[in-house]
């Protein structure tokens, strides 16, 4: 029997190309149809609770770590060994940002941060109005979160300074500022690159493991500044261990905890979106094409 030629339709080669990715549309400036949407007050309601979760776990470390570590109390003979240490505190910062971040970023991006709130509105994440609720909740969580500790520790509170940031001895105010532009920069850098949707797009891990470099970020950060500034980067967890605490000195330097986050949060903003995402090139592009 006698072989029959089979034609075979020729093809082209076929080449799986990735789709062009296209940024979301930035969020608008003012966007007022936002104060009739219930999905915003319930993500303001989880950052302030996320941010009282937050100040009272942290703090009510803190407090507990120099009880523990005090060597006037008769018979504390092992004080300087005794309790979590820097590491422990450190820990108890990132371990709770990643736990708290995990819980809320789809509910309301988890920033518990005015700073990671500013930074991402530099960016045009999130509206004006969206930012400044964000960040009136999370200064009211932080003040809850530390009342909490004031009333269950009430004896060793005030003792121990009561969490609050301060300028530690040694170090000038020009320091401290240093201190906490670069430790708030690392730490809204790393939320931009760990939410990046272009990476979350092309790869789907990205966006389940998130929490956890920003967890890192803020422990990294933590290690670093604690014997600095006590490792602000927040200015929510600043300014509530000050309402509480009230003392002068905790006063006293509180401006270097607001405008040393938020100018680290706008470097990271502007460095992400117009020098990693080439914005700058882009819109020189688009100006040029125009033109």
């Amino acid at each position: 029997m006698a072989n029959k030629e089979v034609d075979v339709p020729e093809t082209k080669d076929t080449q799986f190309t990735a789709k062009d990715y296209t940024d979301p549309p930035p969020a608008p400036l003012f966007d007022m149809g936002e104060l009739t949407k219930w999905s915003l007050y319930r993500a303001v309601i989880a950052e302030f609770v996320a941010t009282l979760l937050f100040l009272y776990i942290t703090v009510a470390t803190v407090i507990g770590y120099s009880h523990q570590s005090d060597a006037t109390i008769p018979g504390n003979t092992d004080a300087h060994c005794s309790g979590v240490g820097v590491l422990g505190i450190a820990w108890a910062f990132g371990g709770m940002i990643f736990v708290l971040v995990y819980c809320t970023a789809g509910i309301s991006g988890g920033h518990i941060n005015p700073a990671v709130t500013f930074g991402l509105f530099l960016a045009r994440k999130v509206s004006l109005i969206r930012a400044l609720l964000y960040m009136i909740a999370q200064c009211l969580g932080a003040i809850c979160g530390v009342g909490f500790v004031k009333a269950f520790q009430s004896a060793y509170y005030s003792k121990y300074g009561g969490g609050a940031n301060s300028l530690k001895d040694g170090y000038n105010k020009g320091t401290g500022l240093a201190a906490e532009i670069i430790g708030t920069f690392v730490l809204v850098y790393t939320v931009f690159a760990a939410t990046d949707p272009k990476r979350s797009a092309r790869d789907s891990h990205v966006p389940v493991l998130a929490p956890l470099p920003i967890g890192f970020a803020v422990f990294m950060v933590h290690l670093a500044t604690i014997p600095i500034t006590g490792t602000g980067i927040n200015p929510a967890r600043s300014f509530g261990a000050a309402v509480i605490y009230n003392k002068d000195k905790a006063w006293d330097d509180q401006w270097i905890f607001w405008v040393g986050p938020f100018i680290g949060a706008a470097i990271a903003a502007a460095y992400h979106q117009y020098v990693l995402r080439a914005g700058a090139v882009k819109a020189l592009g688009s100006f040029r094409s125009n033109a």
